[in-house]
């Protein structure tokens, strides 16, 4: 049936308007006599993904989510199961909620190796403003592709569509996690176009269930056209990489105009750790096979990922020269690596405006007690990381792009719907020197340089920028030069820095 609404009162998502629902009450009448009814919110809105397949070296094609006809810069996270034993996801998805509406996201993606919400999830997210972009539950490998379970897959996916459909928050279907890129992986040589899931059972599910909602085929996306001419110019795509200095080039050379996972390791509170490891166990981080079993590493030697304790502690190596010879010290060090290298890409694809195009990192919250690239860990203790991806999603960001030819420019990031006008200051926080101070504007949901400073690659300093207009006021900080940074004094000035916040 189709009927019209006159003047409807939309949904909108978080930041771009209210969050309008209808309570609807759909009834079910066999000559005159009731045979069911059913109860449910409804919002409406219109939802359109432009895209192609690929990117280029000058930031053409597109990856953009339009909602009720507006462009939307999307600022995520990954979520990913809320613990290890699902019976008890639901106790804890009310508390996670409320991390994603607090640390400023307005998109949610469902990662392919999850499960599938419960409907309290997407109610949330109706209610909240929270779009959420659901993968079909496949990750990471090469699935059977008989018919048996052609057919198994399919009666999963209209199980999942008719259960979802009817929720204003669902932004998108995808396929799968990476399953297009692992068929790239080890050679094996099979075209990722050749998956008959995700190319043409899932598609004829939703053209027979939710023909109105996008659908991509895989995050990333491997199509035709990439298969010719390389993923490097992939216009979606997971910045993963070597995990080295969060500014090194695999991350500032990236083409994609929209990373639906980027993420960076970060030690839990000692705490925690307290909690989960041997009393013998807690420390020294190096060959402890606890640390490593924590780490993604379940057959300590056999497994693919006991790397990861390592890696972990040759970010904070990178960042400050050093590792801390203490518990206390490392976790400190590790947080604070994490907190700058997500700040720095978030603020690196806020700066780039409409070339890029958002960016949805790893992840919120763990589900068991871990070593990861969450933000929050399994007792929903926050990470440094926390405070420091809130403060570069907030809807109005200064912030410095990278230099170039010993010139850095800085400038104005809003995604508010409305032109600002603001002051504005840049001060040395180990001199108190004020580099600069002035006025600055910038268009409805767009961004802008209002200032250049010189830089020096040699000089190590942290600055503080601080703005307010508009009935808004704010405050980033930059470190500013290369590393390694002195831990103690970098220490002394974020504490400066947490007392104000």
């Amino acid at each position: 049936m189709r009927f019209d609404v006159a003047d409807p009162l939309l949904w909108w998502p978080r930041g771009r308007g209210p969050q309008n629902l209808y309570d609807c009450r759909v009834r079910l009448y066999r000559h005159g006599e009731l045979m069911d009814a059913v109860v449910f919110t409804h919002g409406i809105r219109t939802i359109r993904l432009e895209r192609t397949e690929l990117t280029d070296d000058a930031g053409g094609g597109a990856f953009l989510f339009q909602v009720n006809g507006t462009p939307l810069f999307v600022l995520g996270t990954n979520w990913a199961p809320l613990d290890a034993y699902h019976s008890r996801d639901r106790a804890r998805v009310d508390r996670a909620m409320e991390l994603a509406v607090e640390i400023g996201c307005n998109m949610i993606r469902c990662w392919g190796g999850n499960v599938y919400e419960s409907d309290r999830f997407y109610d949330l997210c109706d209610r909240t403003g929270i779009l959420v972009w659901q993968d079909f539950a496949m990750a990471c490998g090469i699935y059977p592709q008989d018919e048996a379970f052609q057919e198994v897959i399919r009666r999963e996916a209209v199980a999942v569509v008719r259960r979802l459909r009817s929720h204003a928050c669902l932004a998108l279907w995808a396929g799968d996690n990476e399953c297009d890129a692992s068929h790239l992986w080890g050679a094996s040589g099979v075209d990722p176009n050749t998956n008959v899931l995700t190319r043409r059972v899932l598609p004829e599910v939703l053209r027979n269930e939710d023909p109105g909602r996008p659908y991509l085929p895989s995050s990333p996306y491997i199509g035709p056209e990439a298969m010719e001419h390389g993923t490097r110019w992939l216009v979606e795509d997971h910045l993963w990489g070597p995990r080295d200095y969060y500014k090194g080039e695999y991350y500032t050379s990236a083409l994609c105009k929209f990373a639906s996972e980027i993420g960076y390791h970060g030690c839990p509170e000692p705490a925690t750790l307290r909690e989960f490891l041997s009393e013998d166990k807690v420390w020294p981080y190096a060959d402890n096979e606890e640390w490593r079993l924590h780490a993604t590493s379940p057959v300590p030697g056999v497994d693919l990922y006991d790397y990861r304790v390592e890696l972990m502690a040759n970010q904070v190596r990178v960042l400050f020269g050093r590792i801390p010879e203490g518990l206390e010290e490392f976790a400190y060090a590790s947080q604070a690596s994490q907190a700058e290298a997500m700040k720095f890409f978030i603020e690196m694809f806020r700066s780039q405006k409409w070339r890029r195009t958002g960016i949805i990192w790893w992840n919120l919250l763990d589900g068991w007690p871990q070593f990861s690239d969450a933000v929050v860990d399994y007792y929903f203790r926050r990470k440094r990381a926390f405070r420091a991806i809130q403060r570069a999603q907030s809807p109005l960001l200064m912030a410095f792009r990278e230099p170039e030819q010993g010139m850095q420019e800085l400038v104005l990031c809003s995604d508010i719907p409305r032109a600002i006008q603001l002051e504005f200051s840049v001060r040395d926080m180990d001199t108190g020197e004020v580099l600069t101070v002035g006025e600055a504007s910038v268009d409805a949901d767009s961004v802008a340089t209002v200032h250049r400073l010189p830089y020096r690659s040699d000089r190590r300093r942290l600055l503080l920028i601080e703005w307010s207009g508009g009935g808004l006021t704010g405050w980033s900080h930059y470190l500013s030069g290369q590393p390694p940074f002195d831990l103690r004094w970098y220490r002394a000035h974020m504490d400066e820095l947490d007392r104000r916040a």
